[in-house]
This record gives structure tokens, sequence and C-alpha cells, in this order.
């Protein structure tokens, strides 16, 4: 499962490493769980990772949650443990330092289950970025800041069931288990560069994710790819068609990728089959979904033919000027990316990018109040941006 590389050497540089001959400790019970949270609340920084269902389940849950501390990794059973609510202070405190790798899914699915708020973290994978690596997988950066190898197995497996098999305990303890020490060499990169500034802006910025950030407005059915070519009757067939499959998903409690894949749903949609031969001929319905939905799916396209073509969502076309500022300021943005060596939006989130190219400003304050949740940012590149768009405007 995990092979180390120069164990004596690390030993004496990271004295966390000491722990990973210690077994995790299992966290399902509410004493246990009390305990645990008056040992991390001690915590200058707490290291932590989550683990989640998302292949296999119609609602997604979070079903373990890991934290490391320096002498120790702790393993804790959501499932056995519905109400985690003791945990609320400690991810709200800003006095303990959160560590992540990729924080913004974790925090996003905690919000989601716990209603969890946070405040200081520091997320490893968004520090390497910023400092220019190019390869910022957890498994990556392990191997080449600390020299420590993982084989990623169990990356895509079960976390749901129970109980847990002993290599998958062990896997898990692992994502959390180094990314102290990861994040303290990039720590004092960041502060030798410059950059620290920078990276506790979009610490902040991931803070503010909630589940809210994610949820898109337009109907299910117009989210597919290949929806919005379809004629408002063939519309019809595919909103009756994915309400079909949220049904069986729900009873069979499988995610909808599982039951039936959007490509099958919007190509039915188009041929509207109503006899077994024609939806034999569909390319991606496999004889095995044949057989076991055809007269449901029948039934869902004879259910849309007859429904009136459902309302689109109203399409929020920029004007001609919003989208040449916009290409403008990507222009700028990834020049400036690739002379910093850094991806395009480290230099500026796009939803801030996105804002300033439809509000246009034309004053540097205007322009700060836009960008302000990023103000290293506007420091460092406020002057170019309203430079990039003045010239925009006068061509």
């Amino acid at each position: 499962m995990l092979y180390e590389t120069g164990q004596s050497l690390w030993a004496i540089i990271h004295p966390m490493t000491d722990s990973i001959s210690l077994p995790p400790i299992w966290i399902d019970k509410p004493n246990h769980l009390f305990h645990l949270v008056n040992i991390l609340n001690r915590q200058p920084q707490v290291a932590i990772d989550t683990e989640s269902n998302s292949l296999f389940a119609y609602q997604e849950q979070v079903c373990l949650i890991q934290f490391s501390i320096p002498e120790q990794d702790y393993l804790v059973d959501p499932i056995a443990l519905p109400d985690l609510s003791s945990l609320a202070g400690f991810f709200a405190t800003p006095k303990i330092e959160k560590v992540f790798h990729a924080a913004e899914y974790d925090l996003i699915c905690l919000k989601r289950d716990f209603e969890f708020e946070f405040n200081n973290i520091f997320d490893t994978m968004q520090a390497a970025r910023i400092l220019g690596r190019q390869n910022v997988g957890l498994a990556s950066m392990l191997e080449s800041e600390l020299g420590v190898i993982i084989e990623k197995k169990y990356q895509r497996a079960n976390w749901g069931e129970r109980p847990l098999p002993a290599a998958m305990l062990s896997y898990a303890r692992v994502d959390s288990h180094y990314l102290i020490s990861l994040r303290n060499i990039l720590y004092k990169e960041l502060l030798e560069e410059g950059l620290l500034e920078l990276a506790m802006e979009d610490f902040r910025r991931v803070t503010q994710v909630t589940p809210g950030n994610i949820e898109v407005e337009a109907p299910a059915w117009w989210r597919l790819h290949g929806s919005q070519e379809l004629t408002p009757q063939q519309a019809s067939v595919l909103q009756a068609l994915v309400d079909y499959r949220d049904q069986q998903a729900r009873q069979a409690d499988l995610p909808h990728f599982k039951v039936l894949s959007n490509e099958t749903l919007v190509q039915i949609a188009a041929e509207a089959p109503l006899t077994w031969d024609a939806l034999a001929d569909i390319p991606s319905l496999s004889a095995r979904n044949r057989e076991r939905h055809a007269q449901g799916l029948m039934a869902a396209v004879k259910r849309g033919l007859a429904l009136p073509p459902p309302r689109r969502p109203v399409n929020n076309r920029r004007g001609d000027a919003e989208m040449e500022r916009l290409e403008a300021l990507r222009k700028w943005r990834k020049e400036t990316g690739s002379k910093l060596a850094v991806e395009s939006d480290v230099i500026l989130p796009r939803d801030i990018l996105e804002e300033i190219a439809h509000k246009a400003p034309a004053t540097p304050s205007a322009l700060r109040t836009i960008m302000k949740d990023v103000p290293w940012r506007y420091e460092r590149f406020g002057s170019h941006i309203l430079d990039t768009i003045r010239r925009k405007e006068l061509t």
C-alpha cells in the first residue's frame, strides 16, 4: 500500500512520519468523537481529507473524514455518527489552520452534509499551482516533494460500505497523514517568493464555497450535452426520460449514470422510439438496459410526446462589446500567466474576470470594488486590467 524512500533521513527531518507506524484511530462513538474534538481544538494545524460515495449512491454523502496531527491519524465515521455538530467550532475557528489538498470539493461536501462554516484553510494543491508546479495531484506531490510513493488503488472505491477493509483504512489515512509536512514546504516557498498573500486570497475565497455555488438553475434536461439541438417536441421527450431515470435511480439508490447515460437519453429523445425494434436501433442503449428499461422508456417517450414543450432557460447572451472585453482580458490573463509560468486562473479567477468584463470599470476605485476579495491581485494587476479595457474601448 505505502512505500517510503529515504526513511531514516525522512524520520529525522520530518518527525510526523513516526506516527505512520501507529494504526489510525477509528472514531464511531459519540464519546470518542468528543475526545477527538478536544484534541483537535488544542492543535495549531490539522490535516483533513474526506471520502464520499458519489459513484455508488443516488444521493452522495461524506462517508469518512480523516484528521491528522503529528502524533496520530484519526478516521471519523459519519455513517455511524450522523451528528457531527461538535466539530462545527473546530472548522469555524480562525485560530486553527485546516490543511487540505484540493479543498474546494471537500468543503462543498462538508457544508452540504453538516452545514459547517470554515475559516483558516491552507490548500496544498492551490499553493502548488501558485508556485507553478505542473503535477499537482497528491500522489505526484508526495513523491516529488517528500519521496513518498502511494498507491491510488482505492480512489474510486465504495466508501459507504461497512466494515471498511483494513487496506482501505490504510489508504485513507495516508491522504491526510503527510499534508502538514507538505504544507510546511510550500509555505516556506510561498514566503520566499513573495506569493504568500496571493495564496491567502485563494484560501479565503475557498472558505466561501457552499453547495449553492455549484447549483445550476437550468433544468436537468437542459444540462445534458446535445439537448440544446433538440426540437421543442424532442425536448419534451427528453424531459420525460430524465424524470424516468431519476425515479429509477432513486429507487435503486444509484447515481444517474449507473442507470442510463446522458448520451442514451438524448439519442432516445431525438428518435422517440415507441417499439422494441425502434429501441434496438439506439446505438448507446445496451441490450441489458433495453431488457431492463424498455417498457419504462417507451412509456416516458409516449408521455413526452403528449406534453407541451418545456420552457427553455433564458439565454443570457453577452453583448458584442462585453464579449470583446472578455476576450481581451482572457488574452491578457493567458499572456501574463505564461510569463509567470502559472495557469491563467492563478492570475485572475474566472468569476472575477467575467464580472470585470461585464461591468467594464473605468476607474481604479470601480475596479477595486470588483476585486475587493483579491486585493493582492488588484495591487499587482489592476493597472494592466484597466489598460486592457481602455485599449479595447478605443478600437
